[in-house]
């Protein structure tokens, strides 16, 4: 019984710390291009209302595990909420899910309103933290343990160095872009 416990414990640990992690010490790293958001204009009911919500929801505490308004939000289940009330879709619930799952990789330099963003927090390339883009380089998501939903910018040193990659969820003519 000894040993279930502190599997048990050792498992809590680990997904504590998927969204939770504090920014890692800057590495010294080679100067990337700078990245050039261009949002193309055209609007879609479908991605303004995730976008609606998702905005709407800056400010919700963050809760790991949580996926509702009242509950607090960890990264994945801020996505996951906004996207099945506000598209009716259901998405994976956990970051690791979601980066595998089967949706167009979009480049960064493509990215949409709407675009789920990753992220390895803890450096290397292991998926750990996600939001979704919302225009002119920023993006939604629920950061970290006594934090709250907010928007970042992608540009941001810390998230451009813990960038992975971009997935469209929403399926083309229900994309939103910002004019």
């Amino acid at each position: 019984m000894a040993i279930m416990t502190r599997f048990a414990f050792l498992s809590l640990v680990a997904l504590l710390a998927a969204c939770s992690s504090r920014p890692p010490a800057p590495p010294p790293v080679a100067k990337k291009p700078p990245v050039v958001f261009i949002d193309q204009p055209s609007a879609s009911p479908v991605a303004d209302d995730v976008l609606i919500r998702a905005i709407g929801l800056v400010g919700t505490p963050y809760r790991w595990g949580g996926n509702t308004p009242d509950a607090g939000f960890d990264c994945s289940g801020l996505i996951g909420y906004v996207y099945r009330d506000a598209a009716n879709i259901s998405l994976p619930r956990s970051t690791r899910e979601m980066i595998v799952m089967r949706a167009p990789t979009i480049d960064i330099n493509a990215l949409q309103s709407g675009d789920l963003v990753f992220f390895a927090t803890g450096g290397g390339s292991r998926v750990s933290h996600a939001g979704i883009y919302v225009g002119e380089g920023r993006f939604v998501h629920a950061p970290s343990s006594g934090g709250t939903v907010r928007l970042d910018y992608l540009s941001n040193s810390y998230w451009s160095r813990a960038y992975l990659q971009a997935k469209r969820v929403l399926a083309p003519g229900h994309l939103a872009q910002n004019p």
